[in-house]
């Protein structure tokens, strides 16, 4: 195995993929040797020593990118040190937060092999433009998306200080 770390990503609306990207450059800077890569894209994890996985939750949902990839990986990641990083709520109120960790933890039991060194949840980012389905259910009256404003609670300063952390773990 090499001396190489995999940051892996799943991103709908480029919210995780900047945070991914902030997590390999820190990594980098710690001295590491970093690849930077979506799930989808991903065909072998020969070669990395430690992988660090990340995805935005919708709907309750970890995204199902990084589901598949947990499932499709789980002997190779089962021998390899992994962290996880999740986006969640779009606002700073803590119960919103704790109701995000909750639907991360949930997601994550559904693969009792998985050993993270370490999941962390940050705030996310709520997009200007939907894609579809997520506009029609934006546009219904009674959903929560409704009438939302775009908005980014990202904590650029936590996340740069978690993958700091991150590299003394890995």
């Amino acid at each position: 195995m090499e001396n190489k770390i995999l940051v892996a990503y799943a991103s709908k609306y480029g919210s995780t993929q900047e945070v991914a990207d902030v997590v390999a450059t820190t990594l980098r800077e710690k001295g590491l040797v970093v690849d930077l890569q979506p799930v989808r894209k991903v065909r072998s994890l020969a070669g990395y020593k430690a992988v660090v996985l990340g995805a935005a939750i919708y709907y309750g949902l970890w995204h199902k990118e990084a589901l598949n990839f947990l499932a499709r990986n789980e002997a190779d990641l089962s021998q390899r040190p992994v962290a996880v990083f999740a986006l969640g709520p779009n606002s700073t109120d803590e119960n919103e937060r704790q109701g995000s960790r909750a639907q991360l933890d949930k997601n994550l039991a559904k693969f009792p092999w998985l050993k993270p060194v370490v999941t962390e949840l940050f705030g996310g980012r709520f997009p200007a433009k939907l894609h579809f389905p997520d506009s029609l259910v934006a546009a219904l009256p009674a959903s929560p998306m409704h009438g939302l404003p775009a908005n980014d609670v990202r904590d650029w300063a936590a996340i740069r200080d978690w993958a700091s952390n991150l590299a003394r773990k890995l």
